[in-house]
């Protein structure tokens, strides 16, 4: 069996191959509305999360573990393995790390979403967040958008100093800030473990697009209900959003928008082509799907060179 950690991920597929195998998979015709549930499981340090997949040339599961005090004793928060199994005949194929191949289909989902909805000429970017999705989602956008300004917003100072000098090496004007930068930026890009808004939805100039991907709580969010009233709105699958997304759940509790206010989904943007309306900002909320971490493995093990470590 094949064990593949961070390191051998990262190095056989960049971020644009991650994003090129989920736009592949959907115009293949996956149809994410019938992708298996995750299921939660709570435990005494946090909570098991199991998602499982399949398609005619892979399957796969993962089980990830998430725990909130991990930080703390530095270690990291998500931890987990991913078993990839062969499609046919359900022999197992790889384990891959569940933490890193999350970071990369999240960033690579949020990719294909600032794709299809930003702005040819965005430039500026707002990025909440200062941990390992922070890094992926700024290397994501810089792939698809021509960046020049970067404002990190973190309630982690060391942090989010980090990521800015990261940002300068990229070649990038960078700085920390604050959550009404919002208010100049073309891109927003959330990933956080905020359970409560990050920003005034009013700030978002209508130009703007905002992808969140911090949670998959239906009492956690990252955007405040004026934003998504605001906003045109975009989702993985209209079945996973309205089973876990916060974000679009609370303002429905409220009574602020209803369930036709969801515009599309990443099949329309990416297999359909389907346009944005320009008269709006264009709010892209992510909860992460099963069929995206075996898009992805798979994608990993097809580069996978034969050689003495593929035993």
């Amino acid at each position: 069996m094949i064990h593949l950690d961070a390191d051998d991920i990262a190095a056989l597929l960049p971020p644009a191959g991650a994003a090129a195998a989920l736009a592949g998979a959907l115009r293949a015709g996956l149809d994410p509305e019938q992708c298996p549930a995750r299921s939660n499981v709570p435990v005494p340090a946090g909570e098991l999360l199991i998602m499982p997949a399949a398609s005619t040339t892979y399957a796969g599961v993962k089980i990830a573990g998430v725990a909130p005090a991990n930080p703390g004793r530095g270690l990291p928060r998500i931890t987990g393995s991913y078993l990839l199994l062969d499609g046919p005949t359900l022999l197992p194929l790889a384990v891959l790390d569940a933490a890193a191949l999350t970071t990369v289909r999240t960033a690579a989902v949020s990719a294909l979403a600032i794709e299809a909805l930003a702005e040819p000429d965005a430039t500026r970017l707002v990025l909440f967040g200062a941990g390992p999705q922070a890094y992926a989602h700024l290397e994501s956008a810089l792939n698809t958008r021509d960046l020049t300004h970067v404002v990190v917003v973190s309630r982690t100072g060391e942090a989010a100093e980090r990521l800015v000098t990261y940002a300068h090496e990229l070649g990038l004007e960078a700085r920390t800030g604050e959550p009404s930068d919002v208010s100049s930026a073309d891109l927003v890009i959330c990933c956080t473990t905020a359970r409560e808004p990050l920003f005034d939805g009013r700030r978002i100039p209508a130009h703007a697009t905002v992808v969140a991907v911090g949670s998959h709580q239906p009492a956690v969010r990252e955007a405040d209900s004026e934003l998504v009233r605001r906003s045109s709105l975009w989702v993985e699958a209209r079945t996973a959003a309205l089973r876990e997304a916060g974000d679009l759940l609370i303002p429905l509790a409220e009574g602020v928008i209803g369930e036709a206010h969801i515009t599309g989904t990443l099949s329309d943007l990416v297999r359909d082509g389907v346009r944005p309306p320009g008269d709006r900002p264009r709010f892209f909320k992510s909860v992460g799907m099963a069929w995206e971490d075996l898009a992805v493995a798979g994608a990993v093990h097809e580069r996978w060179p034969v050689g003495p470590r593929a035993t």
